[in-house]
């Protein structure tokens, strides 16, 4: 792309990207994010389930398709889909499915932000600035961390590395390896969720201490606290002499 295009907006290179936006504010406008409930997933779980046994190939393809146009809308779910792949798939299949949805999603927002937001990014506002500064240092392991903690929202990440044009390789690898365990602890979360269910019973306090739904819950706790440590970590490096 010449240098005085960079920065400069058209609509042939905004084109991919506005579709994406049209169609995920459709998909919120006609409410489709409320089936996105593992209420919903619990409703229709025999009919699910026996779609799955029936065609397990064809199921896991299309739940992984579904994932991936989940993620390129940047819809809110993708916890619930990660949660459904564990449910219906078990945690090995179900986390196989999710990290190729949301690996696929997100490669799809990231192509059309490097199309359409070349070389905006540093002209908006201090937090993007500040996420820029931490591509533009060293793209691969900043994105691998943004990843494994999750410090800024999944999307505006997919937004930021394509807008400063990080390579695609690269991008693809540290997305799919660093959502390995969040989505590993939620796929097994779902699938404990789904054998109480299963058995005819209603979640309770008492299903918290099985094994198969304790171990994810606690799995839950470390992400969970883990962006909290590691900004604690950032700030104790910046105070150390250089």
């Amino acid at each position: 792309m010449p240098a005085q295009d960079q920065g400069r907006l058209s609509g042939r290179r905004l084109a991919p990207f506005g579709v994406l936006v049209a169609a995920g504010l459709g998909f919120v406008a006609l409410g489709g994010r409320h089936y996105l409930s593992f209420a919903t997933l619990a409703e229709n779980r025999e009919w699910l389930c026996g779609w799955v046994a029936r065609s397990e190939v064809s199921a896991a393809l299309l739940f992984t398709a579904a994932y991936a146009a989940a993620t390129a809308l940047s819809v809110p779910g993708a916890v619930v889909f990660t949660i459904a792949g564990g449910f219906l798939f078990g945690p090995i299949i179900g986390t196989i499915c999710a990290l190729a949805g949301a690996t696929l999603g997100a490669t799809a927002v990231f192509l059309a932000a490097r199309t359409g937001l070349a070389g905006l990014a540093e002209r908006v506002g201090p937090r993007l600035r500040r996420l820029e500064a931490g591509f533009r240092e060293d793209a691969v392991n900043y994105l691998l961390v943004l990843r494994l903690v999750p410090i800024f929202p999944f999307w505006l990440v997919n937004l930021v590395a394509g807008a400063i044009g990080m390579r695609l390789s690269s991008y693809v690898i540290a997305t799919f390896v660093g959502m390995i365990p969040a989505c590993l602890v939620y796929a097994s979360f779902g699938h404990g969720l789904g054998s109480v269910i299963a058995e005819g019973q209603r979640p309770h306090p008492g299903v918290l201490l099985r094994p198969n739904v304790l171990i994810p819950l606690i799995g839950l706790a470390v992400l969970a606290i883990l962006p909290v440590l590691y900004k604690r970590w950032r700030a104790r490096r910046g105070r150390q002499p250089a």
